[in-house]
């Protein structure tokens, strides 16, 4: 079993997002043997933010790469090698500004690639990334999950909607909120962790 850890907090240790996927992972650990984990950090080491070197590079062939174009594909051709290789993805979703930190959404812009992970058919788009679950690990200072300020969270639609798009279709939510309401933070993250803990992970579609 090979799971992909997504990281993209800058709280390290302290992020409730890292500790909901450390708790995913050991939970996912005590149900399958043989468990293999790739940490992908982003932000220790973030990939670039796209330029047009990148998008000329993304629709030239193989064979007909520079140098400077292959090194402009690079950090593309291996995020997306590692969620091929993956058979559950682990992504931590801090909630800055009502959204996804900018280092996450530079991984979307680099997986998210014509002819790679999807492609246009006669009856539209069609993701090529397929059989594989994703869990999305999110924390937030305040409440979104209800609907006074559902409306507000364009962090869970947005990855939802992406990662679909390239095939990605199986994903599963666990939240802490409140984070920085007194009181609420603390409970919020008791019931996400017992939430994974009761979560029979062995019966997802794999």
């Amino acid at each position: 079993m090979k799971i992909l850890n997504i990281l993209s907090s800058i709280n390290g240790k302290n992020s409730h997002s890292n500790k909901l996927v450390s708790a995913i992972n050991t939970r996912i650990s005590s149900e399958f043997t043989d468990v293999e984990i790739l940490v992908r950090d982003l932000s220790e080491n973030p990939l670039p933010h796209l330029d047009a070197s990148h998008f000329v590079a993304f629709g030239l062939p193989s064979e007909a790469r520079t140098p400077e174009a292959e090194a402009a594909v690079f950090h593309s051709d291996t995020a997306i090698s590692e969620i091929r290789q993956a058979d559950i993805i682990v992504i931590a979703v801090p909630f800055y500004n009502f959204n996804i930190p900018g280092t996450l959404k530079s991984w979307i812009d680099h997986i998210v690639r014509s002819g790679a992970t999807f492609t246009y058919g006669e009856n539209g788009p069609k993701g090529l990334l397929e059989n594989k679950k994703v869990y999305l690990a999110m924390a937030s200072g305040g409440i979104y999950s209800t609907e006074a300020m559902k409306g507000l969270d364009f962090a869970e639609p947005y990855l939802r909607f992406l990662l679909g798009f390239i095939g990605l279709t199986d994903v599963t939510t666990f939240r802490v909120e409140g984070t920085k309401m007194q009181g609420v933070g603390e409970k919020s993250y008791e019931k996400a962790i017992e939430r994974i803990s009761e979560h029979m992970f062995a019966t997802q579609k794999l």
